[in-house]
């Protein structure tokens, strides 16, 4: 069993500490940590590798994760990120286009039109068809996995669609939208990062 203090550890840390230990072969592991990004992404990530998790609070800003391998379930396990995406209503995939998403409104200038012009974006993206792989939303951008209207309604469809949606919980964390949070997975740098690096496309509006 090896045991990780990551406590005082900000997003990815944590998880990139706990993929050193699963890289190892560890089967067993507990992980402290102190900020609830990092429970969500600890578990998530952990959950992902094949491995039974359950998690107890210990203080007002701290969590015990404990971590076994499942057998059956780390047979079959494959890491979210890596995972070649798949096709949608038949189409053959050719393409893996990300669509980095950082603010709440689209253009600088008038923040109605701004948001405006937003919602039309998320509705039209569906026009990209099988090769729109996945959306990654941070900083301001995560407002809008958390606020109802038009935008989270066309987030929600593209999840339903098959679409990855990445949420970062640092940026969730820092708006105090944890809990509000309606549409896509919490996520880290790390899988951000890596999902950049796996796309043949980047979008940023």
């Amino acid at each position: 069993m090896q045991f990780l203090d990551c406590l005082g550890l900000a997003c990815p840390q944590p998880v990139i500490l706990c993929r050193a230990a699963v890289d190892k072969g560890v089967e067993h592991l507990e992980v402290l940590v102190d900020n609830e990004p990092a429970l969500e992404n600890v578990q998530r990530f952990l959950q992902g590798r094949g491995y039974t998790v359950s998690a107890s609070q210990e203080g007002p800003q701290q969590w015990r994760v404990a971590a076994a391998v499942d057998a059956g379930a780390a047979a079959n396990a494959v890491a979210s990120v890596s995972a070649a995406p798949e096709a949608r209503d038949g189409q053959e995939q050719d393409l893996r286009t990300l669509v980095l998403i950082t603010t709440e409104t689209l253009g600088r200038g008038d923040e109605t039109l701004g948001t405006k012009l937003m919602e039309n974006f998320l509705a039209t993206l569906p026009e990209l068809g099988s090769r729109l792989w996945r959306l990654v939303l941070v900083n301001g951008g995560v407002k809008l996995t958390a606020r109802p209207g038009p935008a989270l309604d066309s987030l929600q469809k593209l999840a339903q669609q098959g679409v990855s949606v990445l949420v970062c919980g640092a940026c969730l964390g820092h708006y105090g939208l944890l809990e509000a949070k309606a549409v896509g997975e919490t996520s880290n740098m790390l899988d951000i990062v890596t999902s950049m690096d796996l796309a043949d496309k980047i979008i940023r509006p």
